[in-house]
């Protein structure tokens, strides 16, 4: 994620040309949107209360949302850089009490696509910088596609869609030296204490895995399972390497090489060493959610004190014939569902639910799922036509619905298939949620990692927040970390060279914030 080296003189160089910037941007009374009008609320969705969806009636968001994901041609804004494999995935039928699911029936085989990736890097990067990674599965069920689209961490940087382009761009390098620099990201950060956790797991070694193979993977957003009977839980997934998790040290993972984590899977499967990894799925009933101290659709929060249930083992075992279609032109969205997996309330999923088709519509066209690497197993039958790259024969002359026509009936509708009915009657709002809490569980994650994992972290998370130039910015990350646990920031206040007492005071603020938020 970060950059290797202290901001260079050619971002020196650039200052007159930002401070330039920021004195324009001082002279805008506002933010608004691209028409003009004036935005009231930047951070935080408008809702149906608490609990309810995100309101597509929020055009800001939209907007926001859409224009983001039409930033760059033709390469993914994130995840540019991936790698995939195909395999297949037999469930155990644990999970088959809990969602009509077809593919969670026992022993039934359903063929798999998975696309490895690195989160903010571009194509044709170094693998071995520091980064979240992707682990993408597309399952080619019997009755649709569904794309289970997580990363190798349990825990994402944020919780609300409405802050994803601009922590993205505090990622990208920036638009003046198209340099990256730890001066923008931790600026963004040090006004999300939510980040906390996310960035403590991925300044561990966790960062920088030793392989693919040896990296677990996570939905990282709560789901909703729904069953025969209508009858709803929540879920999160979890796949767990066969391999083990191992890590590397930022140095050995430089020296592994530029292409490291592609060469070891696509060598290893080449030599018939098939790459497995069970899934496992912690189930959260309706009435159980309100009892929990933290907000389980918060993506910043993992289900740690939930006990996990193996649902099935997933086995990769081919490479590609084809590079470019299938690992390029293969495109994964949340919204990709079967009967029996619905969202959840979360509201990074819920605003994911449109981004992600949306970056695929603009990078590979209204059809991108009639590619072979998209297309479903099971047949496709609606009113859809035309449009760039349409290479599905269709027959007939009845693309609408209703219909008395005889044609008409492969677009009839099936009841089995409805989705669930939830009840909403709220307030519509924009308001950040109620259980912010953004500290426990960085201690919770700092207070189980082993001593030399510990020292990992700070070693690593000093090295980038040195590079930052703005010394208030790194004060307030590392009070943030103090905030999660004191060992935690003492020593990274030790390795930054900073005013212990300093970082205490303003974790102090930060723990008091949160008091006042909760009350």
């Amino acid at each position: 994620m970060t950059s290797r080296h202290s901001p260079s003189a050619a971002i020196l160089a650039a200052a007159a040309l930002i401070a330039a910037g920021a004195a324009q941007a001082a002279e805008t009374p506002r933010q608004t949107q691209d028409s003009g009008a004036p935005v009231g609320d930047n951070q935080n969705s408008k809702t149906a209360g608490e609990w309810g969806g995100v309101m597509l009636e929020d055009f800001h968001l939209i907007e926001k949302l859409a224009r983001f994901d039409r930033e760059r041609i033709p390469e993914r804004v994130v995840h540019a850089r991936g790698t995939g494999a195909e395999g297949e995935f037999v469930s155990n039928g644990e999970l088959d009490r809990f969602t009509k699911a077809a593919l969670f029936k026992a022993g039934v085989k359903t063929p798999v696509f998975v696309r490895f990736s690195k989160v903010i890097h571009p194509n044709g990067s170094p693998e071995f910088l520091r980064d979240p990674h992707g682990f993408a599965t597309k399952f080619y069920s019997t009755e649709g596609n569904w794309d289970l689209v997580g990363n190798n961490l349990p825990v994402f940087f944020i919780r609300d869609a409405m802050k994803f382009p601009d922590m993205v761009h505090s990622l990208k390098p920036s638009p003046v030296t198209n340099k990256q620099d730890p001066t923008r990201f931790f600026d963004f950060f040090s006004h999300q204490p939510e980040s906390t956790h996310m960035i403590t797991q991925l300044y561990t070694d966790l960062g920088t895995p030793q392989s693919y193979r040896t990296m677990d993977g996570n939905g990282v957003h709560a789901l909703k399972l729904v069953d025969e009977d209508g009858k709803v839980v929540f879920v999160k997934f979890h796949w767990k390497s066969q391999q083990g998790i191992r890590n590397y040290t930022p140095e050995q993972a430089e020296k592994a090489g530029f292409n490291y984590l592609t060469d070891d899977l696509y060598a290893t499967i080449g030599k018939g060493q098939a790459a497995k990894w069970d899934l496992y799925a912690k189930i959260l009933k309706p009435e159980d959610v309100a009892k929990l101290s933290y907000n389980p659709f918060d993506a910043t929060k993992d289900w740690y004190d939930m006990p996990e249930i193996k649902v099935g083992t997933m086995t990769l075992n081919k490479v590609p014939e084809n590079f470019f279609q299938s690992t390029e032109m293969s495109a994964f969205s949340p919204g990709v569902m079967v009967p029996g997996i619905e969202p959840s309330p979360d509201r990074l999923l819920q605003g994911r639910l449109f981004s992600y088709a949306d970056t695929q519509r603009h990078r590979l066209g209204p059809n991108y799922q009639q590619l072979a690497v998209n297309a479903p197993r099971s047949p496709v039958a609606n009113g859809a036509q035309d449009g760039a790259m349409n290479t599905v024969p269709r027959v007939g002359d009845v693309n609408y619905q209703p219909s008395r026509r005889r044609d008409a009936g492969a677009y009839a509708d099936t009841a089995a298939y409805k989705l669930s009915p939830y009840e909403v009657s709220t307030t519509i709002q924009q308001k950040a949620i109620g259980k912010q809490e953004p500290f426990i569980q960085a201690g919770l994650f700092w207070n189980r990692l082993p001593e030399d994992q510990k020292a990992a972290l700070i070693r690593n998370l000093s090295a980038d927040l040195n590079g930052v130039t703005v010394p208030e910015i790194k004060e307030i990350m590392v009070s943030h970390f103090y905030a999660a646990d004191p060992d935690y920031g003492t020593r990274l206040a030790t390795a930054t060279k900073l005013d212990l007492a300093a970082v205490k005071a303003r974790a102090a603020k930060a723990l008091e914030a949160v008091k006042l938020a909760a009350n």
